[in-house]
């Protein structure tokens, strides 16, 4: 090998190393800041999950002790069943939330509830009345399976 050959070797090995060192630190400061992140939503979700359940407990216990009208109740449990396990509620033991949410999913809410002349909104009050007579024993069994199987234990 020529002399210079010799000489410019460790100084490429330097300049190899100044270059590539600082790019593997921040190559493993941004791979701990992904993984700090994906353990922070990991978290978020599991929370989510977890008040979720809570909030399906809290409306099924409610729907059994008759401290929510029973349509009212069907289609936010049917909602949060959506949000928390699409599994649990495609179960046929949910059905009736689903039944229920589609025979009222025409029916305005709030501001356009409250804009509705009193015959039309008496109408759909109506209609309400007769999906309760209809659904209300296998509401209560949905929500009675809900809180007894269908969903964890606290």
């Amino acid at each position: 090998m020529a002399p210079d050959a010799l000489m410019n070797t460790p100084i490429l090995w330097l300049l190899a190393a100044l270059i590539v060192l600082p790019l593997a630190a921040y190559a493993l400061f941004l791979w701990r800041r992904l993984w700090a992140l994906q353990q922070a939503q990991k978290t978020a979700a599991q929370q989510q999950q977890q008040r979720l359940g809570n909030d399906l407990r809290v409306l099924a216990s409610s729907l059994l002790d008759e401290q929510l009208p029973l349509i009212e109740g069907a289609i936010r449990i049917k909602v949060l069943l959506d949000h928390y396990a699409l599994n649990l509620s495609q179960n046929p033991h949910c059905q009736v939330f689903h039944l229920i949410f589609e025979a009222t999913a025409h029916v305005p809410t709030h501001a356009a509830w409250q804009a509705l002349e009193k015959l039309k909104r008496r109408q759909h009050e109506a209609c309400f009345q007769e999906l309760e007579l209809q659904h209300k024993a296998a509401a209560r069994t949905a929500a009675r399976w809900l809180l007894d199987e269908g969903l964890p234990r606290p």
